[in-house]
């Protein structure tokens, strides 16, 4: 029983750095988006795939429709996968909101969100846990954050607590558990969520503009290597 779990392709937003947490915004793949999905089909035994789901967002059932080598029917829509929520930081640069999150925390939401860093994880998380119920294989399309703390989980050190911030994910390429380990991995980080100590006072934060030394010290992460781009900057 096997869950296959992979980022959406390219996107221009995406490719820009721009953040999109709403998924009424018409963001299609990228002409690069498109062609690497065609790259999957020889890393993955699609045609024995039982269960495709996706987030709400274009660019994830794009992504699933073009896997799927048949427009329909499509994935079972999950909208517990979705993107986070990003607020007043919509349509915004990601170095913004990271210089924000890096301030605030993770259990702090953003003005005009519905969710912080730490909430929207843990509903990630839930909804991954919700995928073992349908038949197996399964492949699910969602979005760079997940994809990025599960790597994390999977590359973790005894003891390390979870990050603000993780190494990008890379599109389209899945990272893959078996039923039992991927039950295990949501219990431990809706643990570790759990654990973590209240660090601010309320819900929410006021949005302060943070200065350009701010952004820098924020973009100091991993280069991941990508089929079509170099990218140095990680996902929230």
């Amino acid at each position: 029983m096997t869950t296959h779990i992979l980022r959406h392709g390219e996107t221009q937003y995406s490719r820009q750095y721009l953040v999109n947490g709403d998924p009424t915004r018409p963001i299609p793949l990228s002409k690069d988006g498109v062609l690497s999905c065609g790259l999957v089909w020889h890393t993955l035994p699609l045609r024995q795939v039982s269960t495709w789901l996706s987030s709400e967002f274009p660019r994830a059932r794009q992504t699933a429709s073009r896997l799927m080598g048949v427009p329909e029917p499509g994935p079972v829509v999950d909208a517990r996968l979705n993107e986070l929520d990003y607020g007043d930081f919509e349509g915004g640069p990601f170095l913004k909101y990271a210089s924000w999150l890096q301030k605030h925390g993770g259990r702090c939401r953003p003005p005009g969100a519905r969710e912080s860093q730490r909430e929207g994880i843990e509903r990630m998380l839930v909804g991954l846990q919700a995928a073992v119920e349908h038949p197996s294989p399964r492949v699910i399309v969602c979005h760079g954050l997940l994809v990025s703390v599960l790597h994390w989980y999977r590359e973790r050190s005894a003891g390390d607590s979870m990050p603000l911030f993780f190494p990008e994910a890379p599109y389209v390429q899945p990272i893959s558990f078996e039923d039992e380990d991927l039950l295990r991995c949501v219990k431990s980080l809706l643990a570790d969520i759990a654990a973590e100590p209240e660090r601010d006072p309320g819900p929410r934060c006021d949005a302060e503009n943070s200065r350009a030394e701010e952004e820098l010290d924020v973009a100091t992460f991993d280069r991941v290597n990508h089929p079509h781009a170099q990218r140095d900057l990680p996902d929230a």
